[in-house]
C-alpha cells in the first residue's frame, strides 16, 4: 500500500462528507488527518457505543490480571440472586454471552418497554437489565443490548475494587497518554458500559492502534495478545440490516461483502478479502482496525437527526481504495 496515494485520494473524498473528524494511521504513523474545525480536534465528544469496545478492552485487562474469571463463568457468580429466577437458563448466562450480546434477553434497544432509553429512566439500571425475560436460548442469537454492557460494567466494578473510570485510567488511559475524557455513570455509580464516554479523536486512534499492536504499547503489554485476538474474532453472525459478525463488543466484517453485487469485484475474484473489525457508535462514530494493512481509521460525527451523517463511509468509500492497494 502506498500511503501517500491513499492520502491524496482521501483528500478528495473526505472533506465533502462534512465529518467531524477522519484520522487514518498506517504502521503507527498518522498519514491523513481531517477535522471540520479546530474544536473537533481539541474538544472531547461523545463516542456513544464505541464505549462498548473500550469496556471490552477493560474486561480483557481484568481477565489478564486475574480480577475476572474466564469467559465461560456464569453470571450467577456475580449476581447470586439469579439462582432463584424462574427461568433456569438465566443464572447460567456466561460472561462471553454478555460480551457477544447473545445472553438471550428480550430487548429492543431503541424502543418499547425493555429498551435502553427506558433503562436510563429507572432507579437501578443493572437490576432492570437483569430482570428482563429471555426470548432466545443464550448463546444462539445476537440481540444488540446496552443493558448487558451495563451488567458487564457492574461486574468489572465489583471485581476490580474501584470504579470503571479509575480502572481505565490506571490500566488503559494513563499508559496510552489519554488525559482528557468524561464518562457518565448510572444512579449506583456504575459507569455506563454501552455509551456515555467522551474522548478526543486522536485518543480513539491510540485505542485502535493498541489493538492493531496486539495489546502492546511502547514495549509493554497492556492486553495479552491472546485476549486481543479472542475478543475481536467473529463469534456470531449478525442479522440484517447489520453486516458481518459480532465479537466481544466489537463488530467484525470483510470487504468486499457480497462480491456478486459488483461485476468489477467479481472480475477481480482472485484478490484477497480485506478483513477488519471495528467499534461503532450511534451518529457516525467508528474505530476501524485493518490488521493486514497495519491500518487504523477513526471517523467521528455530530450531526443532528435532521442532518443524518453519511452511512458506511468506511466500507463504501475508504475500503475500496484500500482494497485496490492490496
Amino acid at each position: 500500500m502506498n500511503p501517500s496515494s491513499l492520502s491524496s485520494k482521501l483528500q478528495q473524498i473526505v472533506p465533502q462528507l462534512d465529518l467531524r473528524s477522519c484520522l487514518v494511521s498506517v504502521r503507527g504513523e498518522i498519514m491523513f488527518e481531517h477535522y471540520r474545525n479546530h474544536e473537533a480536534a481539541t474538544d472531547i465528544a461523545k463516542i456513544n457505543s464505541c464505549t462498548k469496545s473500550v469496556l471490552s478492552a477493560l474486561i480483557c485487562i481484568a481477565m489478564d490480571k486475574g480480577l475476572l474469571p474466564e469467559a465461560s463463568t456464569p453470571i450467577s457468580t456475580f449476581f447470586p440472586q439469579l439462582t432463584s429466577d424462574p427461568d433456569p437458563r438465566k443464572p447460567a448466562i456466561t460472561l462471553e454471552q454478555l460480551l457477544t450480546m447473545t445472553a438471550g434477553f428480550n430487548w429492543d434497544e431503541f424502543g418499547g418497554q425493555n429498551s435502553f432509553p427506558r433503562m436510563t429512566r429507572t432507579d437501578h439500571w443493572v437490576d432492570f437489565a437483569l430482570e428482563q425475560r429471555l426470548s432466545h436460548v443464550p448463546g444462539t442469537y445476537m440481540e444488540y443490548n446496552s443493558g448487558v454492557s451495563q451488567i458487564l460494567s457492574a461486574i468489572l466494578m465489583q471485581n476490580a475494587g474501584m470504579n470503571v473510570a479509575e480502572f481505565a485510567e490506571h490500566y488503559l488511559f494513563d499508559p496510552l497518554g489519554i488525559k482528557d475524557y468524561e464518562w457518565e455513570s448510572d444512579p449506583q455509580g456504575v459507569h455506563t458500559g454501552g455509551f456515555g464516554l467522551k474522548m478526543l479523536p486522536v485518543d480513539l486512534l491510540k485505542f485502535g492502534q493498541l489493538f492493531l499492536q496486539q495489546g502492546m504499547w511502547e514495549g509493554k503489554s497492556l492486553i495479552s495478545s491472546d485476549l486481543v485476538s479472542r475478543s475481536t474474532q467473529p463469534f456470531i453472525t449478525v442479522t440484517p440490516p447489520n453486516r458481518g459478525s459480532y465479537a466481544w463488543h466489537w463488530w467484525v466484517d470483510v470487504y468486499p461483502n457480497g462480491r456478486s453485487d459488483s461485476q468489477n469485484i467479481a472480475a477481480e475474484d482472485d484478490q484477497p478479502n480485506l478483513h477488519y473489525y471495528y467499534a461503532r457508535g450511534f451518529g457516525g462514530q467508528y474505530v476501524y482496525i485493518v490488521p493486514e494493512l497495519e491500518l487504523v481509521t477513526v471517523l467521528t460525527n455530530d450531526k443532528r437527526k435532521k442532518e443524518k451523517p453519511p452511512l458506511d463511509v468506511f466500507p463504501r468509500l475508504i475500503a475500496p481504495e484500500l482494497w485496490k492497494m492490496l
